[in-house]
């Protein structure tokens, strides 16, 4: 059977967590907490070299990298097509935003977070403002971009259906979240889009969000659509 290693506070082994469930791809959940350095064992090295989350065993076939294991599990498994469509075009769509999230989703959703509240939690250091503001400025640029480009007339990332591309999305997008900061506020068409990508992956997205979601609450934010 297939092994999963995550730690659900992790973006990326969300991401993947819940398209498996999703999809009924079968698999035994190995967890790693990142928190108390389970990542840096010498055990875990064998199955990644570089001590990040998520990473996939497949029978002794060791995969890692969130993009690299979801399409690969989208060529090895029956799944409907519109998660990583054949079609090279609609293909290439997706991809498009996978290419792109690396440097603007990604990145600015995640240092925001660090920088507001992991570090200072972590390591007992006081929140450094100034980094703060640079990358909520560069986080509220993607967001805008996020409405705009991709949002642009179409209910997905990617087109009419859901994809990968939106998994990887939202599971990004509710980081800062547990920061304090609310990316929907003012923002229609990503709350509207975010309650279709909820209403499509459940019960698994709120399961995999059950952690981040306690936290958002503690911050005083609600999630369109979460299932408290």
């Amino acid at each position: 059977m297939l092994k999963l290693y995550v730690d659900l506070m992790s973006q990326p082994s969300r991401a993947v967590y819940i398209f498996m469930k999703k999809t009924k791809i079968l698999f035994e959940t190995r967890l790693v907490n990142l928190a108390k350095g389970e990542h840096y064992t010498k055990e875990y090295a064998t199955v990644n070299p570089f001590k990040l989350v998520p990473a996939l065993d497949d029978n002794g076939f060791k995969l890692i990298e969130s993009i690299a294991i979801l399409r690969y599990l989208c060529r090895e498994y029956s799944v409907d097509d519109h998660w990583y469509p054949k079609d090279s075009k609609a293909q290439a769509r997706v991809d498009e935003y996978l290419e792109w999230q690396h440097a603007n989703t990604r990145l600015n959703c995640a240092m925001y977070f660090q920088h507001k509240f992991l570090i200072p939690k972590l390591f007992g250091r006081e929140v450094n403002m100034k980094k703060v503001a640079d990358f909520q400025t560069r986080m509220e640029t993607v967001l805008e971009q996020f409405e705009t480009v991709w949002l642009k007339d179409q209910p997905f990332v990617a087109g009419n259906k859901i994809s990968i591309a939106d998994i990887i999305a939202a599971c990004e997008l509710e980081q800062p979240g547990m920061a304090g900061y609310d990316v929907y506020e003012g923002r229609p068409t990503l709350t509207a889009w975010m309650q279709r990508v909820r209403e499509a992956l459940q019960p698994h997205y709120d399961e995999g969000h059950v952690i981040v979601n306690k936290i958002r609450t503690k911050q005083g934010l609600k999630t369109p659509g979460a299932k408290m």
